[in-house]
């Protein structure tokens, strides 16, 4: 299948103000465009671009006074498959971990494993270990949290989200990292576009998705909180150890974000 992603962002600044932004598809994807995720800013503006110590694609501008829009509309190429699910795969033993993995078991700004693990021992130490266990916290998390747009909060943390019981996809993403860190299974959080593509209407509004990873025997593997139940057409822009890592702007001044469109469908042309 063909996937048409993009977005238009619009910001506006009341004098120059330093950015980076966490826009770009991740390298993995690259191959599989048709027309690539350019940024476009309007006005022009220099940019440059560098790779951070997660291996995602980030660019640095300096927004200029007034309005920017920032855009791209790309076309990808996707298996159409659906997440892949294995019932089998085994949970690693601490010891036996490979080290870049470890980074994934510790607490982070937004999963906080100090606070939440006495909680998720109690609550999943019966489960199984490997892939029964990393699905067991998806099944909580997704009845634990009523999802809704209006509970998103920027710096809403797992902690909070298991207290408050609401949030949106970073909520459920957040919660179901740090259970399962608590649980010794590395988790690391990931951004992108996920449409509705091989759902059922009503349909939500649009915005980049979080979902995450959990590694297990010997490979990392998707699993969705939010939405409990393997999906197709994810587009990984970025991964990290939380929302943190991954934000879609970083900006080092006063700005307002005055317009926010992001677009992710099914293209039927050839």
């Amino acid at each position: 299948m063909k996937i048409r992603i993009g977005y238009e962002l619009i910001y506006d600044c009341p004098q120059p103000t330093p950015m980076i932004l966490s826009l770009s598809v991740h390298y993995s994807r690259v191959s599989d465009f048709i027309i690539p995720d350019y940024l476009i800013a309007d006005p022009p503006i220099p940019l440059t671009a560098y790779r951070d110590s997660f291996g995602n694609w980030c660019s640095r501008i300096v927004a200029p006074k007034g309005q920017l829009r920032l855009s791209t509309d790309a076309l990808i190429r996707d298996s159409g498959q659906p997440d892949v699910v294995v019932p089998q795969a085994r949970q690693t033993p601490v010891e036996e971990l490979p080290d870049e993995t470890l980074l994934f078991l510790l607490g982070s700004r937004y999963c906080e494993t100090d606070r939440l693990s006495e909680m998720a021992w109690e609550l999943f130490h019966r489960s199984p270990t490997g892939w029964a266990r990393v699905q067991a916290i998806c099944d909580y998390v997704h009845r634990h949290l009523t999802f809704g747009y209006e509970h998103a909060r920027s710096s809403k943390t797992a902690w909070e989200a298991f207290q408050e019981r609401t949030g949106v996809c970073r909520d459920f993403a957040h919660l179901a990292i740090t259970f399962c860190r608590c649980m010794n299974i590395p988790a690391r959080y990931c951004t992108g576009y996920l449409g509705d593509m091989g759902t059922p209407p009503p349909y939500g509004p649009m915005d980049f998705a979080g979902w995450f990873e959990a590694y297990l025997d010997g490979r990392w593997y998707t699993f969705d909180a939010r939405n409990n139940t393997p999906r197709i057409g994810r587009v990984l822009i970025a991964r990290g150890r939380d929302a943190a890592d991954v934000a879609i702007s970083n900006s080092f001044g006063r700005n307002t974000l005055k317009g926010f469109k992001v677009w992710t469908d099914e293209a039927f042309q050839d």
